[in-house]
């Protein structure tokens, strides 16, 4: 037995935290009855469980997906103001996926989109502290002790930062890689030491890469990339 938000989670359907307002919203049901209470438990082997009416499936075969995203799309499977979404790259691609994490609209790069629900909660979850790394081209000029300061952790208004690693490149570019999944975190670090960020493009999430990946196309990960991510949280 297992309560019913991790199950639809392990669906492949939505994070936990999601599949408990799903429920709240009672658009679950349990053997044709809806749950509003979040402590129900269920046993998928023994009974029904429905979203919005459709059947969630339990042996579905695991997806691993890569995707580079470019700019002016959102980290949405919908989005409400009608904007375009990661989703519509996917094109003529029949399987369920969602993505782990989140990019914003104006940012590009690494995006992992699967329906193992599992494995998506664990890529997100603080605990585990998994690694993103971000290349940002910037305005402004990083010194060393600006560096410092970001390598050590920075105020912001939600909190101190977890130290960072940051490396200076050189032409106004600084990558960056940080173990947290803040909103518009490695924008707003930059920003906290006067740099302004005119493009963020993440390069590499869990040990996987873009490895050559052209901008607004989507691939299936290698047998050795799953295993990557699946290695990041041990």
């Amino acid at each position: 037995m297992e309560r019913l938000h991790k199950l639809i989670a392990q669906a492949g359907v939505c994070s936990r935290r999601k599949a408990e307002m799903i429920i709240l919203e009672g658009r679950v049901t349990l053997d044709g009855k809806i749950v509003k209470d979040l402590g129900t438990q269920a046993d998928p082997a023994v009974n029904k469980i429905r979203v919005d009416g459709k059947l969630l499936d339990f042996d579905n075969d695991k997806i691993y997906l890569m995707m580079n995203k470019p700019r002016g799309y959102v980290t949405t499977v919908k989005d409400e103001h009608g904007r375009k979404t990661v989703m519509d790259l996917l094109g003529d691609f029949s399987e369920r996926v969602y993505p782990v994490g989140r990019l914003d609209m104006d940012s590009e790069g690494l995006l992992i989109l699967t329906n193992d629900g599992d494995l998506t909660n664990k890529l997100i979850h603080p605990r585990y502290e998994v690694a993103k790394t971000y290349l940002a081209t910037i305005k402004g000029t990083l010194t060393a002790e600006k560096l410092n300061r970001l390598r050590a952790g920075i105020e912001l208004d939600d909190g101190l930062t977890a130290p960072a690693e940051v490396n200076l490149l050189g032409d106004n570019r600084v990558e960056v890689t940080i173990h947290e999944g803040r909103n518009r975190q490695v924008r707003r670090m930059l920003a906290a030491v006067g740099c302004e960020v005119t493009r963020l493009r993440r390069i590499k999430f869990a040990g996987v890469t873009l490895d050559g990946l052209k901008v607004g196309k989507f691939r299936e990960l290698t047998a050795a990339e799953v295993a990557a991510l699946k290695g990041a949280l041990t």
